[in-house]
């Protein structure tokens, strides 16, 4: 995958984009990431890539000229990349909205400063409006960077063991089980007798369960979208009563 970002400032990207697992990713050639100034598109004598808006108001607007020219120029021939603008009305982003990123070939981001963009931008040159969260950030890039990551991770080859994307929190509907490792006794506390036993099936049974009752306690909404089953439900009924 193809991953393009255009930015007024590039320099935020290097600390993210080549180390740990995106700087690893990068190197087996399973994503490879381009970060542009758009700056460097104007067509203003003055190399400006904002102006004040029209009917007044505070703030200046990104001119869509720089963006449109950018986007052209880092689309191949008869593609048609994804292109993502970055911005606190976008759709609440979420693991399904990765898992759906990830299945394309190029993803172009949009970030974005100052009071906002041409609307010119968000009809006839963007595919998806994203926002990480309900709050408003100085920029686009810190949002583009969160979206990176979880894409990449999503990517076959991206991470060591393969099954870590598929049992992720979120990726199966529940939020994941607790895990252990060596010492088998730290400080008094004791690791499961479960998985010391070797009983694959018992082990594989204690993880959906406590997959169940981390989601039950910390997002019970989350249970409402899945579909579960006659164990699942009983085990969940259990939960209720010994909260009561």
């Amino acid at each position: 995958m193809k991953m393009t970002v255009l930015t007024l400032f590039p320099e935020m990207f290097a600390g993210v984009f080549d180390t740990s697992i995106l700087g690893q990713a990068q190197k087996k050639g399973v994503v490879s990431f381009d970060v542009v100034n758009f700056r460097d598109f104007t067509t203003d004598r003055h190399n400006r890539v904002d102006d004040y808006p029209y009917g007044g108001g505070g703030g200046m607007v990104l001119t869509p000229q720089p963006l449109f020219d950018a986007v052209e120029l880092h689309s191949k021939e008869g593609e048609k990349p994804r292109v993502i603008l970055m911005c606190p009305q976008g759709a609440r982003y979420d693991q399904k909205k990765a898992e759906e990123l990830a299945k394309e070939e190029h993803l172009i981001f949009l970030c974005g400063h100052y009071e906002g963009y041409d609307e010119r931008i968000r009809k006839h040159l963007v595919t998806d409006e994203i926002s990480i969260g309900d709050f408003v950030l100085t920029g686009g890039e810190l949002g583009a960077m969160v979206v990176a990551d979880s894409v990449t991770r999503l990517l076959p080859g991206a991470l060591g063991n393969k099954m870590s994307a598929v049992t992720d929190s979120h990726s199966t509907g529940l939020l994941e089980h607790p895990h252990y490792t060596r010492p088998k006794t730290f400080r008094g506390m004791d690791v499961p007798d479960v998985l010391l036993s070797g009983h694959h099936e018992r082990i594989e049974q204690w993880r959906r369960e406590e997959s169940l009752r981390r989601t039950f306690t910390r997002r019970p909404d989350l249970l409402d979208k899945m579909e579960l089953t006659k164990e699942d439900l009983a085990f969940i009924a259990r939960l209720r009563a010994e909260e009561e």
